[in-house]
Formats: structure tokens, sequence, C-alpha cells
């Protein structure tokens, strides 16, 4: 199969995975309009030249370049991504991360256990998600507040699965 098949039939299917799991969290509509960016040229394109199937094509052009011109991209046209919600504090005058609204945290939960369950195949587990996410924990830029959230998300995912943390996130309106 191409790249620029196999890379299109990978961001579907994640795609139609987080429009699913929107759905399960109580945000349909919002899950609708997932990533839509992806499917521009500005995305789309590297994508294909950096496809892998295993991991982003992000990671690749960032090897070739020191940075993601498609990431960059990406990540501010998605309020589902932590990196979109920084912002310069008038005091310290330094990039500070900014609390992100509760519907886009649930949406950011969608998006990652769904990258998960499509770059880990058969060997996805619940567990997944909060093992990727801890690996970096302290050294993102993301809001304590957001950060803990999420995390406590993802942990509830691993003890108690996906039922129940789904069903949490329809019926909880703040953090």
């Amino acid at each position: 199969m191409n790249k620029a098949l196999a890379h299109f039939k990978t961001i579907t299917r994640h795609r139609h995975m987080v429009i699913k799991h929107c759905w399960y969290a109580g945000i349909f509509l919002q899950g609708l309009r997932h990533d839509l960016s992806k499917y521009t040229p500005s995305e789309f394109i590297p994508g294909v030249k950096y496809y892998q199937g295993t991991r982003s094509p992000n990671e690749g052009e960032r090897e070739d370049y020191g940075y993601s011109k498609a990431w960059m991209h990406h990540k501010g046209r998605n309020r589902h991504h932590f990196e979109y919600w920084t912002d310069y504090d008038i005091n310290t005058k330094l990039l500070t991360p900014v609390k992100m609204p509760i519907k886009y945290v649930k949406e950011m939960f969608c998006d990652r256990v769904a990258a998960s369950k499509i770059y880990q195949g058969e060997n996805y587990s619940d567990a997944h998600p909060l093992e990727y996410f801890l690996r970096a924990k302290g050294k993102r830029l993301i809001h304590r507040e957001t950060s803990d959230f999420l995390e406590k998300l993802l942990t509830m995912l691993k003890y108690e699965g996906e039922k129940k943390t789904f069903a949490y996130l329809r019926h909880i309106g703040k953090y």
C-alpha cells in the first residue's frame, strides 16, 4: 500500500475512534470536528512523507529538522492539545500554561486513548495512555490543574476501565 493511502487510513481510523469516544464522553458534536486540519496540505503532505504507521509522522519530521512544522500547524488549530493553551503572563513576561476548559480536556482524553489504540494495535491495554503520559510528566508546559485532571482520568481508565471513565466524563462539568 502506498504511504499516502496508508496515512489517510491511519488518520481516518484515529479520527473515527475519537468521534466514538467523544460520543461516550458526551461531546459528540465536538468530536465531529476533531483533527480536520490533518487533511490540509500543511499537515497531510508531511504526514505522508514521514508516515511509519507505528508512531506520529511528526516525530520523523522533528528528527530531520529539529521541529515539526506540521505539528506547529496542528497544535495552533486544535484546542484539545494542551500546547494550544499557552500565553504570555503580563507579570512575568514568560510563556505560561493556561487552564484548559473541561470540554477540551475531555476531547484530549479521547484523543490520547484513541492514539494509543491505533499505535499499539493488538498490544493496547488501558494502562498504555497513562504510561505514555507519565513518561513526560514534569517536562511539558501544561497547567498543573489540567495535568492533574488528565492524569486522574488516565488513572481511572487504567484501574476502572473505559465504561466507568466515559460515564464519569459524561456527567462532570468542571474539574
